[in-house]
């Protein structure tokens, strides 16, 4: 019998995925090999729970919101943070993290800069300092849980811990919160999850934050429902369908809402949100009004809206469609975007800093003296929240003490010598000892990050199932920028109306909320990638190609087919599961290993395509049973839908079922 399979395994010269993992494989079972679509309607019931928690893990800034499922319109925003900013809302809180110098975890937060800023420069290269760490998950290539980040001192830590540690950070928060409102401690089991992730992230990224949250001890691995992905525009495109007039800028009409017109500047309006506001113990809470208010009494049967959400990292597109009556939304186009955040203004003003004192001095100085990096970059962010279209007067960047001192110990002359030296346009040394920068020159930061958005909206709207759309939503931190907001205005020419909500940071946090009180408010979405599994059929002459032939007890086999369950782009319902039959290829076989594979292209043949990876196993033991058919019934199912996708495998003769959550981290 063993050497029956070596011959199949071995049986030809070219590398094949399916016989170097040595496994017979399956086959079809025809004629019941047939596509069968069945919606399950409760795919997210399950244990009640009485209060929703949502984080929000941004890039630059996070917070988390909850509500009580019988309050469901109540959303609590968490208090306000210590040790805000001038002039930032702070709503939410920088997504910073502090470890001790043995890598325990310290902080979070302002909390965490405040400390690391306020440690003596001996000791703060020994103390472990990240921010800004959540891209690393959408620009690794092979994300795995043994993914590395780097802190401040140029010391590497591994990113699950940290994204662990943050969540933690979280979870506690909100259980002290809850526990204090109770009156009693408060009970985790009584919570259900929701952690956002931009849309455009690959499936080993949504993921990471699943395995972080575990690892958290948000929910036990044992109970994945009681944690809900929720993607971030989806998130805000929920709250947007609830807002009042009251509640938003309408920056495409001159009228004025809330008493301020809308090209007065459009972000200080926006901090005096219009709410009603209730005080509770401080928290602050918001009423979300389910009464059907006035932009959903304008919202009609099949209209389109697209949401623009412009975080600190990424920009993600999505366009949806209302289904009334319930008014439940259908994705009309994949999700779209990319690392187009506002992080990116910081990266261009770090390029003209080593524009003008030199990229030697600037990695010097940010690993030499990281704090005093710091305050530089949360001095060039109040004044980057300053540029607007029609700014004259010149933004003044305070250099901190340190920064002066060390270039002129590193090159012997001054900051100012090096900036009448360097030439750069626009930027000049004002005697209180500031960056003085022309407006033309903050706005050239703003361009390329711009440019790629408008570019990407410009690319979307040219989509033959992006028209006709009556709205558009900005929202994210940086949807406060006028000239973001300018720029987007100017490519629409009127063709939609765009809308920003109040506290427009806040967006995706109460969506989130929203969600995780009804996840089925979403009842259609388009699958991100290709799936299938791996499977033999008889080998057909002029057909298939000669190298993926295989001779077993007579038969000829064409190996590594890839047999599709649904296609890249396709549209699938919440819930929805796609069934297929399967037998043995050698009916004697005991343990039947069905193998997951992906791509990102829409047509795929075989596994062995470049593009193809495996991200899922399951492994059906049927040792010890006997069935009465001749070929043995295998039937594969896949739930599709959700932000997760579920597979298991049954045999039909036994009902012996084998269930496993796709790997995409495995390497």
């Amino acid at each position: 019998k063993n050497t029956e399979e070596a011959l199949l395994l071995y049986a030809m010269a070219t590398p094949s995925p399916a016989k170097s993992m040595g496994d017979p494989g399956i086959t079809p079972l025809s004629p019941s090999h047939i596509q069968q679509n069945d919606t399950d309607s409760n795919a997210h019931t399950g244990p009640s729970f009485i209060v929703v928690v949502a984080v929000d893990f941004g890039t630059t800034s996070s917070g988390y919101a909850y509500a009580f499922t019988k309050e469901p319109e109540c959303i609590h925003t968490m208090r306000r943070w210590e040790g805000g900013d001038p002039g930032v809302s702070n709503q939410k809180t920088p997504t910073t993290i502090l470890l001790t110098p043995d890598r325990k975890f310290h902080s979070f937060g302002y909390a965490a800069r405040d400390f690391y800023h306020d440690l003596d420069p001996t000791e703060s290269k020994h103390w472990l300092y990240l921010e800004k760490f959540k891209m690393k998950l959408h620009t690794t290539a092979n994300l795995s849980i043994d993914t590395e980040l780097h802190a401040a001192n140029g010391k590497r830590v591994k990113a699950i811990d940290i994204f662990a540690y943050a969540l933690a950070f979280f979870k506690e928060q909100a259980l002290k919160e809850l526990s204090d409102q109770a009156g009693a401690e408060f009970d985790n089991t009584n919570i259900r999850w929701v952690i956002t992730v931009p849309a455009i992230w690959k499936m080993p990224a949504k993921q990471f934050m699943r395995e972080a949250a575990y690892k958290a001890g948000l929910v036990p691995r044992d109970t994945p429902e009681q944690l809900i992905i929720a993607l971030e525009p989806e998130a805000a495109s929920i709250y947007c369908r609830k807002l009042r007039l009251h509640q938003m800028i309408d920056i495409g009409t001159k009228t004025t809402q809330n008493g301020f017109s809308p090209n007065e500047n459009v972000g200080a309006g926006m901090t005096q949100a219009k709410e009603p506001v209730r005080s509770k113990r401080q928290s602050r809470t918001f009423l979300v009004e389910n009464v059907i208010g006035e932009l959903w009494s304008e919202l009609e049967e099949g209209d389109r809206y697209v949401v623009v959400d412009c975080g600190g990292g990424t920009v993600d597109l999505t366009v949806h469609q209302i289904q009334l009556p319930e008014g439940h939304l259908k994705e009309l186009y994949k999700a779209s975007g990319g690392p187009y955040g506002s992080i990116g203004i910081d990266y261009e003003f770090e390029k003209l800093l080593c524009k003008i004192f030199g990229p030697d001095f600037i990695d010097q100085f940010k690993i030499k003296r990281p704090a005093a990096w710091v305050d530089l970059m949360i001095a060039f962010e109040s004044r980057k929240r300053a540029a607007a279209p029609d700014r004259t007067n010149p933004l003044n960047i305070n250099l901190p003490f340190s920064f002066i001192d060390y270039y002129k110990k590193f090159r012997g002359h001054s900051v100012e010598h090096a900036l009448r030296k360097s030439n750069v346009d626009f930027v000049k040394w004002s005697s209180q000892g500031m960056l003085r920068m022309n407006p033309d020159a903050m706005n050239a930061l703003f361009k390329p990050t711009i440019d790629h958005i408008i570019q990407h909206l410009t690319d979307l709207f040219d989509k033959p199932e992006v028209c006709d759309i009556k709205f558009l939503f900005l929202v994210g931190g940086f949807a406060e920028s006028p000239l973001l907001q300018q720029a987007v205005q100017n490519m629409l020419h009127g063709r939609s109306r765009i809308i920003i909500p109040h506290d427009v940071g806040l967006t995706i946090l109460k969506g989130a909320v929203l969600f995780g009180l009804d996840p089925s408010v979403i009842k259609v979405r388009r699958s991100p990638l290709t799936y299938g599994v791996g499977v033999l059929n008889r080998y057909v002459e002029g057909k298939h190609p000669p190298d993926k032939m295989l001779v077993k007890d007579g038969t000829r086999w064409c190996t590594d087919v890839f047999d599709t369950f649904i296609v890249c782009d396709q549209s699938v319902a919440l819930g929805e599961t796609v069934k297929r039959s399967y037998t043995p290829a050698k009916p004697s076989q005991q343990v039947i290993i069905i193998h997951i594979y992906c791509s990102e292209k829409e047509g795929v043949g075989f596994i062995s395509e470049p593009g193809v990876r495996k991200c899922g196993t399951l492994r059906l033991d049927v040792t010890g049973t006997e069935t009465s058919a001749a070929r043995r019934e295998i039937q594969t199912h896949m739930q599709f839908g959700d932000t997760e996708i579920r597979a298991m495998a049954v045999d039909v003769a036994t009902s012996r079922t084998v269930k496993a959550s796709i790997d995409f981290l495995a390497q």
